[in-house]
């Protein structure tokens, strides 16, 4: 796992498959993970908190975007470590508590052989369930960043979320963007339940005031992202 620091309240921690991202209030000396991580993730993400100089016990929450396993993989274990709330929109709780399946994505063909790399890189075996997963919903304010307002953007999965954090102008977007690997374009996730909605959802994303913009996937962008957002938006064409 790489941690590379963003902006001095903000890491992102990289993994084989997808990363998370780390935020922190020094006025308070509390922090937020946003995403957990594949199996296995929990220990790390502690060691990578010590190296920083802070306690695993300072994350009082963590966010799930959404439930897929790179997502929520490290939560179970990070929870029991840190202590730390989880939490994820109402339609994926029931989800990551393991007490519905998952419903899979549609695949369009071009991603069939990106799906099949990222399988050969993810930890065989469902994530464990964490002990609880409180429940968010759109509009919810979490008290951190300024006020982390849950922004619910469904497509990707039904309970899909970003958070946006206005006072630094700050987007977590999980799966509903992200950018290319080879050419860092900011696009709509892959992977999705619904193609149409969760171009609705990445539009929504691209009105947002956002400088800085943290994916699921692919480099974030630290300056200039809602421009970046709203030109991808512009070319994704009228719904199928």
């Amino acid at each position: 796992m790489d941690v590379i620091e963003l902006l001095p309240r903000l890491h992102l921690l990289r993994f084989p498959v997808g990363q998370a991202y780390l935020w922190h209030d020094p006025d308070t000396g509390a922090s937020a993970l946003i995403d957990s991580g594949p199996p296995g993730s929990g220990r790390p993400i502690a060691d990578a908190l010590t190296a920083l100089g802070r306690s695993p016990a300072a994350v009082r929450r963590i966010v799930l975007t959404h439930f897929h396993e790179d997502h929520v993989g490290g939560a179970a274990e990070f929870a029991a470590l840190s202590g730390a709330e989880v939490l994820a929109h109402r339609l994926d709780a029931p989800v990551i508590r393991r007490e519905l399946p998952g419903p899979p994505p549609v695949f369009e063909d071009w991603e069939l052989p990106i799906r099949a790399a990222v399988l050969e890189l993810l930890p065989a075996g469902e994530p464990a369930p964490p002990a609880g997963v409180t429940e968010l919903s759109d509009g919810d304010v979490l008290d951190f960043g300024g006020g982390a307002r849950v922004v619910h953007v469904p497509g990707h999965t039904h309970g899909s979320v970003a958070l946006h954090l206005p006072a630094y102008g700050v987007l977590f977007t999980g799966d509903a963007a992200a950018a290319a690997p080879a050419t860092g374009a900011v696009m709509p996730g892959v992977f999705n339940l619904d193609r149409d909605e969760a171009v609705a959802s990445f539009r929504r994303l691209a009105a947002l005031d956002t400088e800085t913009a943290c994916f699921g996937h692919g480099d974030p962008v630290t300056t200039g992202a809602a421009q970046a957002l709203r030109e991808s938006a512009d070319s994704c064409g009228p719904p199928r």
